[in-house]
């Protein structure tokens, strides 16, 4: 890693006699002018040299040049087709132009075991640098069994239809989830449970549905009332429990305890499923708030128009996702943004 002191060695690299010369008013002022030039272009070579190197090799240097000037910093950015970080390879293999879009395939193999699978995610840990402005976002295409190879399409489209090409494009990768697995099935019947409408007011962490609707037009509210998690009452998935049903205010709660959502992101809606006509009926609303660990989160689905004599007509239904947990790494790769083909996505 390039350091400020190596910064200074480089630049201490000019020779002393150049810099005396400089400094020297006598003789004409063509060799006056000729030696401050001599100096001028080693440092500016010392600049050149020296800027692209950190750029390289110091994320927090490329990430304030960045800031300041997008354009200097992917200037500066030196081209880098693929990179490996803890056993998986990360690598640019075709990328395609349209005008003003660009679509691009990353594919990352697994080199040493099996963690990456058909429902690996990015987990929203990316980064997309560009030196100009645009929108984009990034999706699975596929995903290789016998190589154990996922590939992403990133599609990043630059704003005022201008031509995209000619550029060069950083695509960095901090987490990701290698094998996500889908729950959906009953969860209880309403007409046994106990009820629990204790309620506590609560630091929103997101509001969802026709609650968030509802309060638009007066400004999202920072604390809701949600119900007191109590005694778990089914475990439908991994890290995910059932900790209260109960009313407040007259609606329905149904609340759902997500665990260490920051690395496995579990998240999953549920609905009520009439046990004699089969017709599921739809939240009309939600309200999460993080546990006291800021670690794992609750949600409070929220339904309107079930009187609680007519609880007991309905099954819990809930579909769910779960994962075993991300996998951190520093994956980056700088590429000019062209068309190319060097794989098949």
């Amino acid at each position: 890693m390039i350091t400020s002191h190596q910064i200074f060695n480089a630049i201490g690299a000019v020779s002393d006699a150049a810099i005396l010369d400089a400094k020297s008013h006598t003789g004409s002022k063509s060799r006056h002018r000729m030696k401050w030039g001599a100096l001028a272009a080693c440092l500016c070579l010392t600049f050149f040299l020296v800027i692209p190197a950190m750029a390289a090799t110091i994320p927090t240097f490329y990430n304030v040049l960045y800031e300041i000037s997008p354009s200097t910093a992917q200037f500066f950015k030196p081209v880098q087709m693929s990179c490996e970080d803890h056993g998986i390879r990360m690598e640019v293999v075709a990328s395609y132009l349209h005008t003003d879009t660009a679509e691009i395939y990353i594919a990352m193999q697994d080199l040493e075991g099996d963690r990456l699978s058909a429902s690996a995610d990015l987990f929203d840990s990316y980064s997309i640098h560009t030196p100009f402005d645009c929108s984009s976002h990034c999706v699975l295409a596929g995903y290789d069994a016998d190589t154990k190879t996922a590939t992403f399409l990133i599609t990043v489209e630059q704003w005022n239809q201008r031509k995209i090409t000619g550029e060069k494009l950083t695509f960095s990768v901090r987490q990701f989830l290698g094998r996500k697995e889908d729950h959906a099935g009953t969860i209880l019947d309403l007409g046994t449970v106990a009820l629990n409408s204790t309620a506590q007011l609560v630091e929103l962490r997101g509001l969802d549905g026709g609650l968030a609707t509802d309060w638009e037009a007066d400004g999202m509210p920072q604390r809701l009332p949600a119900l007191q998690p109590g005694n778990p009452l089914a475990s439908p998935a991994d890290g995910v429990t059932l900790t209260g049903v109960g009313y407040l205010d007259r609606a329905l709660h149904v609340q759902i305890y997500f665990e260490d959502i920051l690395k496995t992101d579990r998240h999953g809606f549920i609905s009520l499923v009439n046990k004699r006509t089969g017709e599921r009926v739809e939240s009309c609303g939600s309200l999460s708030f993080f546990d006291e660990a800021h670690t794992g989160s609750y949600t409070d689905f929220v339904f309107s128009d079930i009187p609680v004599e007519q609880l007991g007509s309905y099954e819990l239904y809930g579909e769910f996702v779960t994962s075993s947990g991300c996998i951190q790494g520093n994956w980056s790769v700088t590429f000019p943004i062209q068309t190319m083909d060097t794989a098949t996505p």
